[in-house]
């Protein structure tokens, strides 16, 4: 695995910072945020995709959403680095 930085919570204050990653291997998304406790937050997370042993649900800032979108676009582009 090979993983390159895409993107970080541009209100970062350099801890415990979400962030967004790609395995340039096989273009898998990894991505760091808080995670998930809530009782009723994964009680409906399960309703439509049951969580597996292996799985955990994270929570990204809506204030990602641009900068998620821009990193996705841009690996699109092999010209971008």
């Amino acid at each position: 695995m090979r993983l390159r930085f895409l993107t970080i919570d541009p209100e970062t204050n350099g801890d415990h910072c979400p962030a967004v990653f790609v395995d340039e291997e096989t273009g898998d998304l990894v991505f760091q945020g808080w995670t998930v406790t809530d009782a009723t937050v994964l009680e409906q997370v399960g309703a439509h995709s049951p969580i597996g042993d292996d799985e955990t649900v994270l929570r990204l800032p809506a204030r990602m959403k641009a900068p998620i979108l821009e990193a996705l676009l841009a690996i699109e582009d092999p010209a971008v680095q």
